[in-house]
């Protein structure tokens, strides 16, 4: 039996968000702050980041962030070069994150635990503390989401973001943001209350069997994780793009049968190009479906910093997969062939 849209565990999850992101920022604020201060001392050069899923995505947010808010490079670790090559990454001058919601992907634990061996500084952003993952981590950022019962991951993701963001911003002294970053979740509930509107977007993704996802900047992460949503919930072949990329070849794809999402933050610097590009699209009957672009029948976004606007801009993505996925006629908290941890070796 599908799931209805009041009844849905998944749609409770992305409603609890906002008191999610809010209770994570309140519990955790002081000690990673305190923990920050002796990396800054030490002179972490660069960030390595091991992840798997919609984890992967946080730790795309944390390449724009680290490097927006304290110009540090950030890596994304390829855990098969410690399990399957037995070739750690060299650690030295760095810090290394692991990032899941479960904390049981073996590949991710053992790049951490690799590192810490080799003497870097180690910390895993995590929702479970008494997991694999926090074990091998000399230090832990807990998620404070409460369990996330269904199988695609929401609030666990926005918890990681705001982790990431929490952290970068700490390293960089970034106090301005910092306050900024504790008003996030009231823009978040205000992004929730999109969702009549989202609805009736989604019912123009009802017969599509591919999409792209364009943003760029930094919710071209946004735009992976609402790719991946699409995909998970909705069985869409979305295809994320940074903007840049899409008319470097791909919008030649750009027809009647495949719908774009594009995403921007309000008031972003990418806002003016993605406006365009958007306009091209719909010059070459591309359905466009535009979250936070200054035009008619666009989704509205709250204004938050740009830096910090993924943990906005995915809501209504993350409700775009929902309601595509009823209205195709599949059950979104019972998405086909996923498990809620996937052991990757």
């Amino acid at each position: 039996m599908v799931a209805r849209s009041g009844d849905s565990v998944l749609r409770r999850e992305i409603a609890e968000q906002p008191d999610a992101v809010a209770r994570l920022l309140s519990r955790e604020g002081v000690r990673v702050a305190r923990l920050s201060a002796p990396l800054r001392r030490a002179g972490v050069r660069f960030v390595l980041i091991a992840a798997r899923g919609t984890s992967d995505n946080a730790a795309r947010y944390a390449q724009y962030l680290f490097g927006a808010a304290g110009g540090l490079p950030v890596a994304l670790a390829a855990p098969s070069l410690t399990t399957l090559y037995g070739r750690p990454p060299d650690p030295r001058g760095g810090l290394v994150i692991g990032i899941s919601q479960s904390g049981r992907s073996p590949d991710i634990v053992e790049t951490l635990a690799a590192a810490r061996r080799a003497g870097a500084p180690t910390l895993a952003i995590v929702g479970d503390t008494e997991s694999p993952l926090a074990r091998a981590a000399d230090e832990v950022l807990p998620l404070h989401a409460g369990e996330e019962r269904s199988v695609a991951a929401t609030k666990t993701y926005t918890a990681e973001l705001a982790a990431v963001a929490l952290l970068a911003l700490s390293l960089a002294g970034k106090r301005m943001l910092l306050k900024r970053l504790a008003a996030v979740p009231e823009a978040m509930a205000a992004a929730l209350a999109t969702d009549p509107a989202v609805r009736r977007m989604a019912r123009r993704l009802g017969g599509a069997t591919r999409a792209v996802v364009l943003a760029r900047g930094v919710n071209f992460p946004t735009a992976w994780e609402i790719a991946l949503k699409l995909k998970e919930l909705a069985l869409i072949l979305a295809e994320p793009y940074s903007s840049a990329d899409f008319e470097h070849g791909p919008i030649a794809l750009a027809e009647s049968d495949l719908p774009a999402v594009v995403v921007s933050a309000p008031g972003g610097k990418p806002e003016a190009e993605l406006h365009k590009l958007a306009r091209r699209l719909a010059a070459r009957k591309s359905p466009v479906l535009a979250i936070g672009l200054p035009q008619r029948g666009a989704i509205p976004l709250p204004e938050v910093p740009e830096l910090l606007s993924p943990l906005v801009a995915v809501i209504p993505g993350q409700l775009l997969a929902f309601h595509a996925a009823l209205s195709r006629g599949l059950d979104p908290d019972r998405p086909r062939g996923l498990s809620k941890i996937t052991q990757t070796r």
